[in-house]
């Protein structure tokens, strides 16, 4: 993020995903269609316009949720390797939807992050990012939950609520959105295939694929430089108010 704000605005928001702080509040909805008006809502409330909505990874999923519901904030759009179609969750992932809905997994699963080897094992974030994750990053990405039980329900809400119905259904009104959109794919991804891109790419009315080599679904973290590059570049040929 540090490069691409040298030149355009960014807006990151902490989304409720089991990494943020404070917890929402206990009744909060945080179905994927309630997380993409949450979005929605966040642009509205500054009044942005022609934004350019980035997702990685779940956020992805979400984008297209956003993009299909709520397009007219939306000038242009960047999904790196992200969910999508029947891949929501990542099959190897289904088992956590399941133990999400335990009172007890979620504790015992979350509690087990406090082991960096356990927090780069597959079914956490080792095959998210080719390369080990620092471990200050890895904190960062596990302590919330760790330490709070309200973050971990809002967590346990969360994976409980990933359903391939939802990007399917994305899928099928995509071809409606209209505004220029970048699918920066990372080639080896293990989580999400390449194939998925192209397969966007050819519903999406104005959409490209630009491949990012020797990186995971991570590829922020495996290969920052070259997509910053792609983002750089498909912003400066697509101008617009915010970034």
């Amino acid at each position: 993020m540090p490069p691409l704000a040298r030149g355009f605005r960014c807006i990151v928001p902490d989304l409720p995903l089991g990494s943020h702080t404070p917890a929402m509040r206990a009744d909060a909805d945080l179905s994927p269609p309630a997380l993409a008006r949450l979005i929605a809502e966040f642009l509205a409330a500054p009044e942005l316009r022609s934004v350019t909505l980035v997702g990685n990874d779940t956020g992805g999923a979400l984008c297209q949720l956003v993009a299909t519901r709520y397009p007219e904030r939306i000038g242009r759009m960047i999904l790196t390797s992200c969910d999508a179609f029947d891949n929501f969750p990542p099959k190897f992932f289904a088992p956590l939807a399941v133990a999400a809905r335990s009172r007890a997994l979620p504790w015992t699963i979350v509690q087990a992050m406090r082991a960096p080897l356990l927090a780069r094992a597959p079914l956490a974030y080792g095959w998210l990012a080719k390369r080990p994750l620092d471990e200050e990053l890895l904190r960062s990405f596990t302590r919330p939950a760790i330490e709070s039980a309200a973050v971990r329900r809002d967590l346990a809400k969360v994976i409980a609520g990933l359903d391939p119905r939802l990007t399917i259904d994305a899928a099928e009104r995509l071809h409606a959105f209209t505004a220029p959109t970048l699918l920066a794919w990372a080639t080896e991804d293990r989580s999400f295939p390449l194939a998925h891109a192209h397969r966007l790419a050819d519903i999406l009315p104005d959409a490209r694929v630009a491949e990012i080599d020797d990186a995971w679904t991570f590829a922020p973290e495996d290969s920052p430089d070259r997509l910053v590059e792609l983002i750089t570049g498909f912003l400066r040929e697509r101008p617009s108010l915010s970034a």
